[in-house]
């Protein structure tokens, strides 16, 4: 039953890669692409959270990373832009390793203060300094554009922009996947239900800990590179730790132990206000929709939206127990 609801998500995901960038609009092509990139984010986070138990609010901080190594290879040195976001990744793995070193002794809300802590740390660097744009000067930040973003040779145009960060994002999924379903999987699953059994057991906790939080924010720094090419400039007001915050929540709303399940916190997130602004309504209103989404996931959907849909299509397709049963009868 599971491989026959990821086959169905499979093909649904392949006819998005697909179809969406050609029929999508210039503006939603844009939306789109954020979309994607934030999804990555996303992902980050739900699989922090069901493999260790363990929250983490800087997911879009760790973003906004990424965006600005993105943007500074780019500009002060031309390198291909696949270069850029290697690096970009490299070093956001780096301070999400550096992150996970308060979670070797802290765990729950202690641990949540402490990742919202380091992302209002980012939130202040990125106002201050702002992001590259370009402009002479060790930091790179003037008035004016000085030099245009790279993008990949295969990706010039924002739709084909749309459908190559749509092959991150699904090379994302396959790296968690991957994780999952190896020895890293298997020691996340036993630190999560008892570290001292994890121990007792021969698991190195702290390897694995600092292992889950570098792959979770070198998911983060890979969309933020991803951010930085779609747009060419970031806005510091992007990565507020407040928004953080509301990705994860979100994440709790799509249902964190599905893989769609980021992709539905992604499209809440950027494709929800979108909708409102062009409704011409106040796109704040948002903010008020993903509570009333979040007090319902609380209280009538612990696995989210993705576990909803997900029971929904077990209602409507056949298990393979009950055709043998009534091959049987």
């Amino acid at each position: 039953m599971r491989s026959t609801t990821n086959t169905i998500w499979a093909v649904l995901g392949l006819a998005l890669i697909l179809v969406l960038p050609a029929f999508a609009g210039g503006q939603w092509v844009k939306i789109f692409t954020s979309t994607t990139t934030f999804a990555l984010a996303a992902a980050g986070a739900g699989f922090l959270y069901t493999r260790l138990g363990m929250v983490s609010l800087v997911q879009v901080g760790l973003m906004g990373v990424g965006g600005w190594v993105t943007l500074r290879l780019n500009h002060a040195f031309n390198f291909p832009f696949e270069i850029n976001l290697m690096v970009a990744g490299a070093v956001t793995m780096f301070l999400g390793n550096l992150i996970a070193l308060p979670a070797l002794r802290m765990r729950g809300l202690y641990l949540a203060l402490i990742t919202l802590m380091f992302a209002a740390g980012l939130d202040i660097v990125f106002t201050a300094k702002q992001f590259p744009n370009g402009a002479e000067g060790f930091w790179g930040v003037g008035t004016t554009f000085a030099a245009d973003m790279r993008r990949p040779v295969v990706a010039q145009s924002d739709a084909a922009y749309l459908r190559y960060t749509m092959v991150w994002l699904v090379i994302g999924f396959v790296l968690i996947e991957l994780h999952r379903r190896m020895a890293p999987g298997r020691a996340w699953a036993l630190i999560r239900k008892s570290e001292a059994a994890a121990l007792a057991s021969g698991v190195n906790v702290t390897l694995y800990k600092t292992w889950a939080f570098g792959l979770s924010g070198l998911l983060a720094g890979l969309g933020g590179g991803l951010l930085a090419g779609s747009l060419g400039l970031l806005d510091s007001a992007t990565f507020r730790a407040s928004e953080s915050v509301m990705l994860f929540a979100l994440v709790i709303v799509g249902g964190a132990r599905f893989w769609y399940g980021a992709v539905i916190a992604a499209v809440l997130f950027r494709v929800v206000p979108g909708l409102l602004n062009n409704w011409g309504v106040d796109a704040d209103l948002s903010l008020v929709i993903f509570g009333a989404a979040l007090l319902h996931a609380v209280m009538t959907a612990p696995d989210g939206l993705a576990g909803q849909i997900n029971g929904a299509i077990r209602t409507l397709i056949p298990s393979r127990k009950s055709d043998n049963k009534g091959a049987k009868a």
